[in-house]
């Protein structure tokens, strides 16, 4: 019997130290929001570069973030489509279309703080930004 309250009681202390560490963290991290920029790059126009900037929900995707810019933003807009299998698809930036004829479509890159470009493995439907990243969309040939 002493050896149930003893490991009840151990249970307690520790739910009772433990638990405001993990619930102010979770709770603080899922109401805050993040700076992002969105960099498009097309050389075949002019301007070449434009760049939006939004805030992101904490673990929000990118897509979100694109429909929130083109929401306030009248020089922004894009086009998706579903794919079944992969989820959204990049189609078209600014009235822009990739163009499988012409080998173009539009490359996901992502510049974080530290300067170098990476290409995410997945798409804008999955791709979840850090805080301070310049997401790139860049209008490129295959």
């Amino acid at each position: 019997m002493a050896f149930k309250v003893s490991v009840l009681l151990s249970v307690f202390i520790l739910t009772y130290l433990l638990a405001p560490l993990v619930f102010t963290c979770e709770n603080s991290d899922i109401q805050k929001s993040y700076p992002i920029s969105l960099l498009v790059y097309n050389s075949h126009v002019s301007p070449m570069n434009l760049t939006f900037y939004t805030d992101i929900a904490y673990r929000g995707i990118l897509l979100g973030a694109m429909r929130k810019i083109q929401a306030v933003d009248k020089n922004f807009t894009f086009t998706t489509v579903e794919d079944p299998n992969y989820g959204p698809f990049l189609v078209s930036v600014n009235g822009v279309a990739g163009n499988p004829a012409e080998h173009t479509y539009w490359e996901l890159l992502v510049q974080p703080q530290n300067g170098t470009i990476i290409r995410p493995d997945v798409g804008v439907g999955c791709y979840i930004p850090n805080p301070y990243d310049t997401v790139i969309l860049k209008f490129t040939t295959w």
